[in-house]
């Protein structure tokens, strides 16, 4: 193949309209980079600028570029980091983006020969394939386009077959290359369409044919950018207006109010009002993107049989990170879509790493937020049977008894805020699940066995949790005829000061990390395996006169476990649907109005200012 060269089109060509081969063309390079050592630049910088940036590429001048790369590619023992620095640098600044396929092969050529023939050239090609994981700015505009998609598609797996290349014969690359994308990860307040890019090349690369080597660190440092995102998000950011008028005393798809011919329904009510409160959040809507790229991962990890194994580095995420972040809103979620994938193993080990981080943990306040992530995971996730949960509780109740055997004085929130956690966890779960585990004999007499102990122990704790929960879970414990102390004095408060006294600072007694998801599009995957409200209080949704109708008799007749209700006996594993509905067919039979409380309508608490991480205090240390 020959090609023909015209000085106005390059200062490569010595002569005008000389057709020279590809052989010629290759010996004229190895001489030009000969030259620069010995003192003569005047060839080489031609080919350098053979090399450079054009913002007009004729074919001629791209055909030129494809075999100057190509002679180079095979010159690399006489390149020099030193003498030929500008032209190494104009290669590895070029972007593929802007370039045809046959440009991006030849480049690649050269940069695995680079990278392979001596160590010195490792970093430099893979931080340049690593910029090549988002396009310049110019491009953004296209990404949505057929032939910017097709670009795309072009310069990933151009990208991705060359690291896999350059890790097969140089054996430490990908820990250099963890090391260089870490670092060179996109900062929060980088353009959406270049962040999401670059996570997308990153969860490329961990189910790839590298990721058993690079694919833990590649999900430890998205979800550590998902939480910087979330932590960033101030509630007062979303809500403009006053959180007390009530938007959040109910979850969003419970959007009440009368319903006019051609309104909106139930789910267009929601989406529009989250699209009201999130359209000015930047990166809301980039975590909220991230989030959908991460759970649509995880479906593809489930098809492909890596769930499992991806759970391992999410679990250890979520402890070293999520748990101690206070203000995260929506990134645990990760977690909780990972269980709803497969409850059986995920689902269970997430439960027992909360539990046993809970007993373990030498930070207070790390216990207490992992016993608030448990009671939220077993109240929220509709995946988990019932025995699941009922066997939680148990042994929550059973950690509070035996923490109550060793205690004799009374109320003491700050010393024992570890217990006040775990009561008001009991009591959150059961307000949620209440109905469906008493349900259940055998489950009843072993809860009822310990509850009462724990409630009226001197601790107090009906005295000291959030009155918002206790009167929530004191009017259902009444309705099922759970033995419970009734001498607690409604205070229509969402707090008190000895709640706010074992909270501390942080506020741990009001944090309920699976409150509802307000992401818009990351609820689309959260909301079918979720436990709503308004699913629990559907049966007490009429007038609270209208309980006055009820007899005793009637309740003990509907509410005794198992009594006319087709319960197994064997507390067999249910989904919530199941055990949901059995119940309303029986529970509709009653009118009983629980006041809800804000907690139940998914509020996070607006009006304070709370740390990003949780921190030991002094004297715990």
């Amino acid at each position: 193949m020959g090609m023909e060269l015209h000085a106005e089109q390059s200062d490569y060509a010595e002569m005008e309209n000389v057709e020279i081969s590809d052989t010629m063309l290759f010996y004229h390079v190895r001489g030009a980079l000969k030259s620069a050592v010995e003192g003569d630049p005047d060839k080489y910088k031609q080919l350098v600028t053979v090399m450079g940036p054009d913002e007009c590429l004729v074919p001629e001048k791209v055909a030129l570029m494809v075999t100057c790369l190509k002679a180079l590619s095979g010159s690399v023992s006489c390149l020099d980091i030193v003498h030929h620095q500008s032209l190494i640098s104009s290669i590895l600044k070029m972007s593929m983006w802007n370039y045809g396929t046959d440009v991006m092969d030849a480049l690649m050529e050269l940069v695995i020969s680079l990278a392979t023939f001596s160590g010195q050239y490792v970093d430099l090609c893979l931080e340049m394939l690593v910029s090549n994981f988002m396009p310049p700015d110019s491009f953004i505009s296209l990404l949505n386009q057929s032939r910017g998609i097709l670009r795309k598609g072009q310069v990933i797996h151009h990208v991705h077959k060359t690291l896999i290349f350059i890790a097969e014969l140089v054996p430490l690359s990908p820990l250099r290359l963890e090391r260089i994308i870490t670092e060179r990860m996109p900062h929060i307040f980088t353009k959406e369409p270049l962040i999401l890019i670059y996570v997308e090349n990153m969860l490329k690369l961990e189910s790839g044919e590298i990721g058993d080597r690079v694919g833990r660190t590649m999900l430890l440092a998205i979800m550590d950018r998902l939480i910087d995102l979330d932590v960033d998000i101030a509630w007062d950011d979303i809500l403009q207006e006053d959180f007390t008028k009530g938007i959040f005393d109910m979850e969003l798809e419970d959007l009440e109010g009368p319903v006019d011919v051609g309104q909106q329904d139930g789910d267009e009510l929601r989406i529009s009002w989250m699209e009201r409160y999130f359209s000015g959040n930047l990166n809301a809507q980039k975590l909220d993107s991230l989030m959908v790229l991460t759970f649509e991962h995880l479906n593809f990890c489930k098809e492909s049989g890596r769930l499992r194994q991806v759970f391992d580095t999410l679990l250890q995420s979520f402890q070293q990170t999520v748990l101690t972040a206070y203000k995260s809103k929506f990134a645990q979620f990760v977690l909780f879509y990972a269980c709803s994938l497969d409850p059986e193993n995920c689902g269970r080990r997430f439960a027992d790493t909360l539990f046993h981080k809970f007993k373990t943990s030498r930070y207070p306040e790390w216990r207490m937020s992992a016993v608030a992530y448990l009671a939220s995971y077993l109240a929220r996730a509709k995946f988990l049977p019932i025995s699941f949960v009922a066997e939680y509780l148990e042994s929550l109740l059973e950690w509070c008894s035996i923490y109550c055997s060793n205690q004799s004085g009374g109320i003491n929130p700050k010393a024992h805020k570890e217990f006040y956690a775990a009561c008001q966890a009991m009591m959150y779960v059961l307000c949620f699940r209440m109905r469906s585990v008493l349900a259940v004999p055998h489950i009843r007499s072993r809860i009822s066995k310990h509850i009462e102990d724990i409630l009226r122990h001197p601790l107090s704790p009906l005295m000291v949790c959030l009155p918002s929960i206790v009167e929530e879970f004191l009017r259902l414990a009444k309705v099922t005829r759970l033995d419970v102390p009734d001498n607690f004095v409604s205070s229509n408060l969402l707090e008190s000061e000895l709640s706010m006294a074992f909270g501390g600072r942080e506020r741990l007694d009001m944090f309920f990390p699976f409150d509802p998801c307000l992401l818009m599009r990351s609820d689309r995957f959260i909301r079918p395996n979720f436990v709503y409200w308004s699913m629990v209080r559907s049966s007490y949704d009429n007038d609270e006169d209208d309980d006055e109708g009820t007899s005793d008799e009637d309740e003990i007749e509907i509410c005794t476990a198992g009594k006319g209700m087709n319960i197994a006996n064997d507390g067999a594993a249910r989904s919530y649907d199941q055990d949901l509905d059995e119940f309303d067919n029986e529970m509709s039979k009653m009118s009983i109005t629980p006041k809800v409380a804000q907690w139940f309508g998914g509020e996070l608490r607006t009006d304070m200012q709370m740390p990003s991480r949780i921190r030991p205090c002094p004297d715990s240390l």
